[in-house]
C-alpha cells in the first residue's frame, strides 16, 4: 500500500502550533471529523486517547504514529501532521515528537492495520525520510515528501 492510498493533500497539516499531546490529538480528530463526517470528533479523539494509554504511540526520533481502530471507520484514513515545535510525547526514546501520522481503520481491519504500522515504523525509522518532512515548508510540499513512491 502506498502512503498516498491513506493521505489525501486535506489530511496534511504543516507548521502547526502544538501546544500539548492531548490538544494534538483533539486538533487530529477535528480534522479527521471534518475530512470524513461520518465519523465524530469526539469518538476518534476517545479511541487516540485509550490507545495511548496503553503506551504512548510515540515511536522515537521525533516522530509519532497514534492510531486507532473504530467501528464507524469505513475505511483507513490517515493525517499528517509537522509541528512547528516539538512537544513531549512520553515517546520510547524520551525525546520530544514534531512529526505525527494519525491513522484511523475500520474494527475489522485487524492484520491490515498491523501490517500498516509495520510498515509506517519502517518508514519513519528512514532519517532521509524524516528530513525531508521537517524540511517541508508548506503543505503541498509536505505531502510530496510523504507520498513519493514508497510503500506502507
Amino acid at each position: 500500500m502506498l502512503i498516498s492510498e491513506l493521505l489525501a493533500p486535506s489530511g496534511v497539516l504543516c507548521a502547526l502550533e502544538g501546544g500539548s499531546k492531548k490538544r494534538i490529538l483533539e486538533i487530529a480528530s477535528q480534522q479527521i471529523s471534518d475530512l470524513h463526517p461520518e465519523l465524530e470528533a469526539e469518538t476518534i479523539f476517545t479511541g487516540l486517547l485509550g490507545r495511548e494509554r496503553l503506551g504512548s504511540t510515540g515511536i522515537g526520533e521525533g516522530v509519532a504514529i497514534p492510531h486507532c481502530r473504530l467501528d464507524e471507520c469505513e475505511q483507513a484514513t490517515a493525517l499528517l501532521i509537522q509541528l512547528n515545535e516539538p512537544i513531549d510525547f512520553d515517546a520510547i526514546d524520551s525525546k520530544p515528537v514534531d512529526l505525527l501520522f494519525v491513522l484511523v481503520v475500520p474494527s475489522e481491519a485487524c492484520d491490515q492495520h498491523l501490517q500498516t504500522l509495520g510498515h509506517l515504523a519502517e518508514l519513519f525509522s528512514q532519517e532521509t525520510f524524516r528530513q525531508q518532512l521537517r524540511d517541508a515548508k508548506s503543505v503541498e510540499e509536505l505531502f510530496t515528501a510523504a507520498t513519493g513512491p514508497r510503500q506502507v
